[in-house]
């Protein structure tokens, strides 16, 4: 089984949009989207969720008002104000503040202080018209995202096993935080969604930092390199610097938005010159995981 994972330094460089196509043109894959904090993939690919796992990625506290005696002990250790004193002198705890840090719990000296398990996300397996897709949406302001990117591989990759398919195409999650090094790990390449600009270069340069240190092969796309071939020679001449495939170069095209408007996969709206572009983009990475 091989693992894709389609990444960006930043968001809004097309990586969903293209994945989707992607998505169109596999054959027997599994698909996933592990962008929890802002997924997207779904608008595209219109799935039926056959199952929804709850997520509880941190715990946090909760005060017992029977047990509490108003002592306040706990009110200045908590750094995340997090911690209310009512009326009575007891505490309780506003959840969208805590983080979990479990101070209140080692000062409070009557054992008022629970830790408990906190629903922060849902996972959903669902079916598509392209194959089974795992994604998952994580709550406002909740934390540890990169928990719930690894629980999507993980069930992406379980599918991918028990029903025999040899593909897992991850929709990846932009930038270079926690959930991008999920996102990451394992994964037998890493296609980097970039643009023609210097802020392009630069996020792609920082990505490829993060896939060198996990030994991750990279290869690379720019998307709309019509804009501006100066920096597209630029980008390209990066890459060849660094042995860096550049698996596709894709034109700035209008009728990309119109099919995001539409929901629909990019190569099943145009059969233009940029959607054939995309087809040998696609042609291009399935020989680099041959």
């Amino acid at each position: 089984m091989k693992q894709i994972v389609v990444i960006s330094g930043k968001g809004g460089t097309g990586k969903t949009v293209l994945t989707a196509s992607f998505a169109a043109m596999a054959e027997g894959a599994v698909l996933a989207d592990v962008d929890v904090d802002a997924s997207n993939l779904h608008l595209l690919l219109h799935p039926e969720i056959r199952e929804q796992h709850i997520f509880r990625g941190s715990r946090k506290a909760v005060i017992d008002a029977e047990k509490c005696t108003g002592c306040g002990l706990c009110l200045p250790a908590c750094r995340f104000d997090a911690l209310i004193e009512g009326r009575d002198g007891k505490v309780s705890v506003d959840a969208m503040s805590c983080e979990g840090c479990e101070i209140c719990y080692h000062v409070c000296p009557v054992g008022a202080v629970a830790l408990e398990p906190h629903v922060s996300g849902t996972l959903y397996v669902s079916s598509t018209a392209y194959g089974p897709f795992v994604h998952a949406r994580l709550g406002v302001a909740e934390s540890n995202s990169g928990k719930l990117v690894t629980e999507v591989r993980k069930k992406a990759a379980q599918i991918a096993e028990q029903e025999g398919r040899g593909l897992v195409l991850v929709d990846g999650s932009p930038g270079i935080g926690c959930p991008v090094i999920a996102s990451l790990t394992g994964t037998d390449l890493a296609f980097i969604v970039t643009e023609p600009t210097p802020s392009g270069l630069h996020d792609m340069e920082r990505i490829f930092e993060l896939t060198s240190h996990f030994k991750i092969r990279a290869a690379c796309c720019i998307n709309k390199f019509d804009l501006n071939p100066e920096n597209t020679a630029r980008v390209e001449a990066w890459c060849r610097e660094r042995s860096v495939p550049v698996a596709g170069t894709i034109p700035f095209d209008p009728a990309v938005p119109e099919s995001v408007v539409r929901g629909v996969p990019f190569v099943e709206h145009s059969s233009n010159a940029t959607a054939d572009e995309i087809r040998k983009t696609w042609a291009a990475l399935s020989e680099l995981i041959a």
